[in-house]
């Protein structure tokens, strides 16, 4: 592991805008359960491998990215959301901004049975979208890069963000809880769907429950 995470870190280096390569689905780090952080690193490796996540996840650009994004089954994962541009999609999504945090060894349980569905994306499967019906709430423990403990509840589109990486820690893609009848490439998405806050009409006119 700790040689991955020094090649991550030196690709970081190498390249002109601090980024590392993300990698697709069909690699094989994308579907293995990321072992558990217990120190592996030095603190400065850490910082450093941190460091270029965040960097990449910014470039991509993405509001999250877990270390097997980056070909290191490890359960690491860095989020941070500017949250939405438009008021309406900012309230019916419940899209607050989320400061830039680290998550290590997180996991997350559902709380209450709500549920919504949203169109979602990936960096790793670049070119798609697709609805998921995730819990509107989950109580999310873990630690932070400091070792904290994190034991708190998130709500709303973060909630999305936390299970859509923390599900890639256990190997699970977005796709894989998809309502696959809403798959869209992004270029159709864009033109048919994205205005819409909730995706009512993708829904009837492509055949799919919305939760």
């Amino acid at each position: 592991m700790r040689d991955v995470a020094l090649w991550i870190i030196e690709a970081g280096a190498r390249s002109d805008d601090g980024v590392a390569p993300i990698v697709q689905a069909g690699h094989p780090a994308l579907r293995a359960v990321a072992t558990p952080y217990d120190g592996q690193l030095s603190a400065s490796e850490l910082t450093a491998l941190l460091d270029v996540m965040h960097r990449t996840m910014r470039a991509a650009p993405g509001v999250g990215l877990a270390a097997p994004q980056l070909g290191l089954p490890v359960a690491l994962a860095v989020l941070e959301d500017p949250g939405s541009v438009s008021p309406e999609h900012a309230e019916v999504r419940e899209r607050e901004r989320l400061p830039y945090r680290v998550l290590v060894n997180p996991r997350y349980t559902p709380v209450g049975d709500e549920r919504v569905g949203f169109y979602e994306g990936c960096l790793s499967v670049v070119g798609y979208q697709a609805v998921v019906a995730r819990a509107r709430r989950v109580r999310l423990t873990g630690s932070d890069e400091h070792g904290t403990p994190v034991d708190e509840v998130v709500s709303g589109w973060s909630a999305r963000i936390v299970q859509h990486e923390t599900d890639h820690l256990n190997g699970t893609l977005y796709l894989d809880r998809a309502e696959l009848r809403s798959l869209a490439v992004t270029d159709e998405f864009g033109a048919r769907w994205a205005t819409e806050p909730r995706p009512t009409s993708a829904a009837t006119a492509l055949g799919f429950p919305l939760d």
